[in-house]
């Protein structure tokens, strides 16, 4: 799932609107801004699949038992929580943060064919594997997108035009990418994917920017 993840991101505005949209993007995709570092570095493993039948099944996710187990995950959310805990010292919203980086495993869980371990060295994979319908794909993550962005506008509005340039140039470029992944050539190799990966730090540094020229529409 992409755009799912960027849908429960935006969405958390109208639950608490204290973090920054940036920080919450950084939650729901901070499996995937590892996964880059983790697969540059040798650590994990990918083969291209330049003849899927579903564009969304292109990657087949060999080896990352690090940055997509659950054990791990539930490991990544305690740190991630565990940093904005000691930075802010707000419990409810490190719960909050908590359960966003969990979330990026249960919509894999759904999407992805069984390529999921549970623990790092396990042989048990799972996955419902949604993935292998491309309509039913593109329905779930598009009615999740559009909510995201409904739920957040009500949670927000512009301080000034940037606020409102710089939020619709995110939904753009997220948009952008998901359509290049779907549409465009496979990468040529695996290094290729790594540093593509990385561009998600930028729709986590996008999200601080455009949170800076937005306001909660609700008392903080």
């Amino acid at each position: 799932m992409f755009i799912g993840h960027y849908a429960l991101g935006l969405g958390a505005k109208k639950v608490s609107p204290k973090p920054s949209l940036g920080t919450y993007i950084m939650a729901v995709s901070f499996l995937d801004l590892l996964w880059p570092l983790f697969l540059l570095l040798g650590i994990e493993r990918v083969h291209i699949m330049p003849a899927a039948a579903s564009p969304f099944e292109r990657l087949e996710f060999i080896y990352y038992p690090y940055t997509h187990s659950l054990l791990m995950t539930v490991v990544w959310a305690t740190l991630f929580a565990g940093v904005y805990y000691i930075i802010r010292r707000d419990s409810r919203v490190a719960l909050l943060l908590w359960f966003g980086v969990a979330s990026h495993w249960a919509l894999d869980f759904i999407v992805h064919r069984p390529d999921l371990p549970l623990t790092p060295g396990s042989g048990v994979l799972v996955g419902l594997g949604v993935w292998d319908s491309a309509q039913a794909t593109l329905i779930i993550e598009g009615v999740m997108f559009a909510a995201g962005i409904y739920f957040y506008l009500r949670a927000t509005r512009a301080k000034d035009k940037t606020g409102i340039f710089a939020f619709w140039g995110l939904i753009a470029f997220i948009l952008l990418a998901y359509a290049s992944s779907l549409m465009g050539p496979p990468p040529p190799d695996t290094n290729m994917i790594g540093w593509f990966g990385l561009l998600g730090w930028l729709g986590v540094a996008w999200g601080y920017w455009a949170n800076r020229h937005r306001e909660s529409r609700v008392n903080k």
